[in-house]
């Protein structure tokens, strides 16, 4: 298989696959609002998918799900004057008769409809002449505000085709990027910042999957170097999108991976340096007759689990993890703040590994953990771990440096069985030797 197929078969892996589930619930929902508000019962009228499942941009394990109910003009007497909980409160009952074991809240904007494999967040609107909609805010004792959706749907499909079908698989690339790397951008931001990557060139308007890498790249070379900015006009509506955390240093990091990787090339490593810019969805690579034998001459067991064969991944929030590094007679220090100065660990050294910066994350949150060994000392001793383990309630990890190898210690915050935000951090540690004599936490 050469990089068209790769790419086409990574796409093809993180495709949804729970699209007639979802179906479903949409369905559901929009006739329990039709029969409250309409006297109906229609499962696809007066209603719209927006976000990014409704612009095609949305991948495996998307956990949120967008909808606006378009309520009949004529109910906009009841609701104009302050009536915007009120509104909510109504969309929010005539769910909860449809779904009455299932949980269903009122929030700012919107009522959340709270399955056990994701949720759908319903926005009751009255449709406007010029296509916006008007929407309920329920802050400072509430307002009216408007959106755009079907400008953005519209442009999302029109641009699509006029970049040769490849910025909804851009999107949907970004999407695994951000889910493996722990990247908190949110899905219209990322759908933003593609359309404006392919609109500012023309190189790519007639290539496809041959050109994927070069493509990525140079995305990724574009996040990496936008100035910063604290919002951005969304692509159609040109309505303010947030920008919830600083992506430019991930992005600078993709584009360096995707530099190595292309510089990979036909050679066997080639895919595995693919999988460390997008995650285990990229193929990976093939296993040759010397390798297994070299595994049978060194048998160890690879015990290592990854979180996305054990949960969903929709990373929606920012963590960032850090280490206290300690030693009997010096002073502590942060690993990261060690690694820039001198690259590596050494033995005999005590871990504290915690939670140094997290963004609203949900309060029904739960932290796990993984610390991998890797190298040959861990292969020879057979202690690779890797295991995925439930936080103790400390929201902290102690480990000790205790051999040479490139660890890897990684957490994991996980809101109604999704993974919703995670970070990582290496721990390289080497032999002490003469020059090192100095070197200290």
């Amino acid at each position: 298989m050469g990089i068209s197929e790769d790419f086409k078969t990574f796409l093809d892996n993180i495709k949804i696959d729970n699209a007639a589930t979802i179906a479903l619930r949409y369905g559901e929902v929009t006739a329990s609002l039709n029969k409250e508000f309409r006297d109906t019962e229609s499962k696809t009228a007066n209603s719209l998918q927006v976000g990014s499942y409704g612009r095609w941009t949305a991948i495996k394990g998307i956990s949120d799900l967008d909808m606006i109910y378009i309520m009949p003009a004529g109910k906009w007497d009841s609701y104009k004057d302050g009536g915007q909980y009120r509104l909510l409160h109504d969309a929010k009952a005539a769910i909860k008769r449809r779904y009455p074991s299932t949980t269903v809240k009122v929030d700012r904007l919107v009522v959340r409809v709270l399955y056990n494999d994701f949720h759908i967040e319903v926005m009751p609107a009255f449709k406007l002449a010029d296509g916006s909609y008007k929407y309920p805010d329920t802050a400072n004792g509430g307002s009216w505000k408007n959106t755009k959706p079907q400008a953005e749907l519209d442009e999302m499909r029109e641009a699509n085709e006029r970049k040769n079908r490849n910025l909804r698989r851009l999107c949907k690339m970004a999407r695994a990027w951000k889910n493996k790397h722990g990247v908190a951008m949110g899905g219209l931001l990322i759908d933003t910042l593609a359309y404006n990557f392919l609109e500012s060139t023309d190189e790519y308007d007639t290539k496809s999957f041959h050109y994927y890498d070069y493509m990525c790249r140079d995305f990724f070379e574009f996040l990496a170097d936008q100035p910063k900015q604290s919002e951005y006009a969304a692509l159609g509506s040109r309505q303010r999108v947030r920008v919830k955390k600083r992506f430019e240093r991930k992005a600078k990091k993709a584009y360096d991976l995707c530099l190595k990787a292309i510089d990979a090339s036909g050679q066997k490593n080639e895919r595995q340096k693919w999988r460390d810019v997008f995650g285990n969805a990229y193929p990976a690579p093939a296993k040759s007759a010397a390798g297994e034998a070299a595994a049978f001459a060194h048998v160890f067991k690879n015990t290592e689990q990854f979180v996305e064969d054990r949960f969903p991944v929709d990373i929606r929030y920012h963590l960032r993890i850090n280490c206290e590094v300690t030693q009997d007679g010096f002073r502590p220090g942060m690993l990261r703040d060690l690694l820039e100065r001198h690259g590596v660990l050494l033995p005999k050294k005590s871990l504290r590994f915690f939670i140094a910066d997290a963004t609203d994350l949900p309060d029904d949150t739960e932290l796990f953990w993984k610390v991998l060994n890797r190298g040959e000392e861990a292969e020879r001793r057979d202690v690779i771990r890797g295991q995925i383990v439930r936080d103790e309630g400390r929201g902290e990890r102690r480990e000790t440096t205790n051999f040479r190898g490139d660890h890897l210690v990684e957490c994991y915050a996980v809101s109604r069985g999704v993974v919703v935000a995670r970070d990582n951090i290496h721990v390289p540690i080497r032999v002490r030797d003469a020059e090192d004599e100095d070197y200290a936490a």
